[in-house]
């Protein structure tokens, strides 16, 4: 996956736990860890906008591009 997201460090700077920012944002603990792994396929703006919001970042703060080399796609 090309996207990268950086819950992990974001958490870590704000002294959050992966619960309590379960709660904060509500939703399920198992489908927050779903986007702090990269499992995730795609995610709500309102989700991104609650998480934005209790971490204090901008979306570009929690996920990141890279490009993939050629052929692998």
């Amino acid at each position: 996956m090309s996207i990268n997201v950086k819950l992990d460090d974001l958490l870590h700077d704000n002294r959050m736990t992966l619960t309590e920012l379960a709660e904060r944002v509500g939703i399920t603990i198992a489908n927050l860890s779903i986007l702090k792994t990269g499992k995730a396929k795609a995610i709500r703006f309102s989700t991104l906008e609650a998480i934005c919001k209790e971490l204090g970042c901008q979306p570009g703060d929690l996920l990141s591009f890279e490009n993939e080399p050629e052929g692998e796609a």
